[in-house]
């Protein structure tokens, strides 16, 4: 492992100067040549010598002066603690303030590394996946280590590798990751980039060699988010500001407004199903046995690829990630390699029984755009079934998902199962009310299960063979978020294992 830098408080303080981050030009009363430590805003993660930032709208007195008791020496902060015994850092802006300094305590470590952000409403973790599996088999190749990952789905950074708690993680905990990737020598690193992220300063400081912008949609807007479809947006495009190439969907809703900010960079790669024109453009899309095959041409060949997830929306992924190595000069056998050997946890997983009656998709389609996609592409590729939807919409935000979802499960599905997907403080029985108002209108009934694994047993054993099911929300996630908080549940790709071998056992 490489060591980290230790910069006096001097060395930060400097940074927030020249960032016009302080509030007030008056001399901080403390040791500017002290070493700082750590730098930390948890205080049960505070060791001697911390610089401690207090962060959140929750935060309180009592945790800076936990910090204090546990070897704190000064801290950063909007709002200044006088009863704290403690040199105060004021700043106009705790969240700027924090990825800068998390940045500078991390020595960089972005610029070590050749980092792919993508960012979109939906195919996020997708790419990301596909991006991966093709670099990681051009690495092989040459005798180097794998890439590393911060997904929704998992944190894989070469020293640490756990399930993920954000899509981005906060600044101080992706700094860490982003050195441990670089310690570990990973050399390449793919991370999805959230719209929260880019809005509230999370990825502030990390270079990024590629900027991946998928899509636009519906989504996110609700008091606790963006406010309206166009700060979700302008959130989005900011990712330009930090990339040295950019990779735009010329099919996406917004094309010319987001091709406008890639302009940004000094490099914009595009991609298309729709438009010649693209520099990466993909046509004669079929389903061949149990893979997308389509015909794809780039700058630098024209060849047939294959990807084995199902959905006929996953080309526009495959798309991405073949821009992307476009910009790395990944020749085109690692490309075809990768995309055919990519296994994406949660996204479009694909149970059958014994019989071949019934299909189960199981896909994360959280989103009025997510879903659509998803029920549009099962149409086409099962057809002459019956076609049965589950799912349900989070709670407390992304109040918009309700009308999204219920529009295009109303619109597209033969049968519908609403059931819970994190509830939190909401009853499920609300959420589904919301929802049913919008299938009501396409003239749909429904049926409400809360409780999701009977809602599986349910919409499996009790459709209409011969049938496709489509489980979308959860994927492969294994909590489900209640309002006595975070509990346990079992995968649906393992709900639907499970309820296929009962079918198949009568």
């Amino acid at each position: 492992m490489m060591d980290r830098p230790r910069l006096p408080l001097g060395g930060y303080y400097q940074l927030l100067q020249r960032r016009g981050l302080l509030c007030g030009d008056s001399p901080l009363a403390a040791d500017l040549t002290r070493p700082v430590a750590l730098v930390s805003c948890d205080s049960k993660r505070v060791i001697p010598g911390t610089l401690f930032l207090c962060k959140g709208a929750r935060f309180k007195a009592e945790y800076l002066r936990s910090a204090l008791e546990q070897g704190a020496f000064a801290y950063v902060s909007q709002t200044p603690y006088p009863d704290v015994p403690l040199p105060c850092i004021q700043v106009t802006d705790i969240r700027q303030a924090m990825g800068l300094l998390a940045d500078a305590a991390y020595g960089h470590p972005s610029g070590q590394l050749r980092i792919t952000g993508i960012t979109g409403t939906k195919g996020k973790t997708t790419t990301a996946y596909y991006l991966k599996s093709i670099l990681d088999i051009w690495l092989e190749g040459q005798g180097r280590r794998a890439s590393a990952l911060l997904s929704t789905i998992v944190t894989d950074d070469g020293v640490e590798r756990r399930p993920a708690k954000l899509t981005t993680p906060e600044p101080l905990d992706l700094q860490r990751h982003l050195w441990n990737a670089a310690s570990a020598e990973a050399d390449y690193l793919t991370m999805e980039v959230s719209s929260q992220a880019l809005k509230y300063g999370r990825v502030i400081g990390v270079e990024l060699a590629c900027a991946v912008f998928l899509n636009i949609g519906e989504d996110h807007i609700s008091p606790v988010e963006h406010p309206d479809l166009e700060d979700y947006l302008n959130s989005k495009l900011l990712i330009f500001r930090q990339a040295a190439a950019a990779c735009v969907n010329l099919d996406s809703d917004k094309a010319d407004r987001i091709w406008a900010a890639a302009r940004a960079c000094p490099s914009v790669i595009t991609f298309s199903r729709k438009f010649p024109s693209a520099d990466v453009y993909a046509d004669q899309i079929r389903k061949q046995g149990g893979r997308i095959v389509f015909r794809v041409r780039t700058p630098s060949y024209e060849r047939e690829l294959a990807i084995s997830t199902p959905g006929l929306f996953n080309v526009d992924n495959a798309l991405a990630a073949v821009a992307a190595c476009q910009v790395y000069g990944v020749p085109e056998d690692a490309v075809a390699g990768g995309l055919l050997r990519a296994f994406v946890p949660g996204r479009m997983e694909h149970y059958q029984s014994a019989d071949g009656a019934i299909s189960v998709i199981v896909d994360y389609s959280h989103n009025g755009m997510s879903l659509r996609n998803a029920l549009s592409s099962v149409r086409q590729e099962y057809p002459g079934r019956e076609l049965t939807v589950l799912f349900g919409c989070t709670g407390g935000k992304g109040i918009d998902r309700r009308e999204g979802m219920g529009n295009a499960a109303g619109e597209l599905a033969d049968r519908v199962i609403l059931t819970e997907d994190d509830p939190g403080p909401e009853a499920v029985e609300a959420i589904c009310a919301d929802i049913g108002v919008f299938l009501q209108r396409h003239g749909k009934a429904y049926t409400v299960v809360p409780n999701r694994e009977q809602a599986v047993e349910q919409a499996i054993l009790g459709a209409r063979r011969p049938a496709v099911v489509l489980l979308a929300g959860k994927g492969c996630e294994t909590q489900q978020k209640r309002k006595s908080g975070p509990e346990p549940c079992i995968p649906d790709g393992e709900l639907a294992r499970r309820t296929l071998e009962r079918y198949d056992g009568r």
